[in-house]
């Protein structure tokens, strides 16, 4: 068993997975990790609501206005990437059947193709929602929606890179969404303000995704991410046509600092409430966690490279300190562990995070 402390001589940390790396001079001792360089995720504050909105994407139900919106979505990347070209931000609001959720896209250029329901939606631009009421990183929601309001409705086991695997047959029995348009749609001849999306996602068909009852008490937290896919494209004979060999933008919500939203212990948190006065959740375990998963993500690529765990945390290219989380051999993989606030929080060779 071996404790670890991040190092960082040489490495750039915009560049690499590590949120938790004490930059050190050659031959100089290791220091404790400071408070993380990647920002911690955002948090909502998700008020309940006193009656229900029409589910029409207008927006314009008087419950909304006492929803706060979100901070505008930033590049998946983070700060390390130019800032979108187009706002995207979001409302939450919930009641004992469901919660709603509302979307703001700017968009000169509504565009869409897709029509028949589960299939890829984001090959065109769409507001993607994922949704986890555990803090476990595993079964998880996500749900697609592209401008003719066509619907990707989908179960998560855990991430694709823990091997998750992606059930298209799961449906979202009772979900509302609609889509209103600020402009017109599939015509370049015009320049359009954008859409909006709205949505009702019922609470019993949430059940399954988590440990605790539904609906959430006062005070419960969740994790959430969105997403907005942006396609660069030209007008080829009255048409909207991709702009080829070229890569869609990925604009999120909480970003996750690589190019894959499929990071749950870096989305952001919503807490449920009826006190407007309530502060925006934040977790003082975020950095333990992300330093966990860190490691996890050190000994996956040297798995790769080399065909097995790494046993020392100098291999990992860490170093030694007492402080540092635990890192143990299992028949089955390594598991990394760390204690905070009282709880042992452990991340398992599968991307498990289990907190006790």
């Amino acid at each position: 068993m071996s404790r670890i402390v991040w190092s960082g001589a040489g490495i750039n940390v915009a560049m690499t997975a590590s949120l938790l790396i004490v930059l050190l001079p050659a031959n100089q001792p290791a220091v404790a990790p400071p408070q993380s360089a990647f920002p911690a995720p955002p948090g909502y504050v998700c008020l309940r609501l006193a009656k229900q909105p029409t589910i029409d994407g207008k927006l314009d139900d008087e419950c909304w206005t006492t929803a706060p919106w979100s901070g505008d979505f930033q590049d998946i990347e983070g700060s390390i990437r130019p800032k979108p070209t187009h706002r995207t931000r979001f409302k939450m609001l919930w009641d004992d059947n469901g919660f709603y959720l509302a979307a703001e896209l700017i968009e000169p250029h509504v565009w869409a193709t897709i029509k028949q329901r589960d299939a890829v939606i984001f090959h065109d631009n769409d507001f993607e929602v994922f949704f986890s009421p555990d803090d476990d990183t595993h079964a998880y929601a996500e749900i697609e929606l592209n401008a003719h309001n066509t619907l990707w409705d989908l179960l998560l086991t855990k991430p694709y890179i823990e091997g998750g695997m992606a059930f298209n047959e799961w449906n979202i029995s009772g979900f509302q969404s609609a889509v209103n348009i600020q402009g017109t749609l599939n015509d370049p001849r015009d320049t359009d303000t954008g859409w909006t999306v709205e949505m009702f996602w019922p609470w019993k068909n949430l059940q399954e995704l988590n440990s605790k009852a539904v609906p959430p008490k006062v005070g419960s937290r969740y994790r959430l991410n969105m997403s907005r896919v942006e396609w660069d494209t030209t007008i080829e004979n009255g048409k909207y046509v991709k702009v080829p060999k070229t890569p869609e933008h990925n604009w999120v919500w909480s970003p996750t600092g690589v190019i894959d939203i499929h990071r749950p212990h870096r989305w952001g948190y919503v807490v449920f409430t009826d006190d407007p006065k309530q502060p925006s959740p934040v977790d003082p375990a975020w950095p333990t966690i992300d330093q966990l998963y860190d490691v996890r993500s050190r000994q996956k690529a040297h798995l790769k490279k080399h065909g097995k765990y790494a046993t020392t945390v100098t291999e990992l290219g860490l170093i030694e300190d007492s402080a540092g989380p635990t890192m143990q051999s299992w028949p089955f993989g390594v598991v990394v562990s760390k204690e905070f606030g009282g709880k042992t929080y452990t991340v398992l060779p599968d991307g498990f995070l289990n907190m006790r």
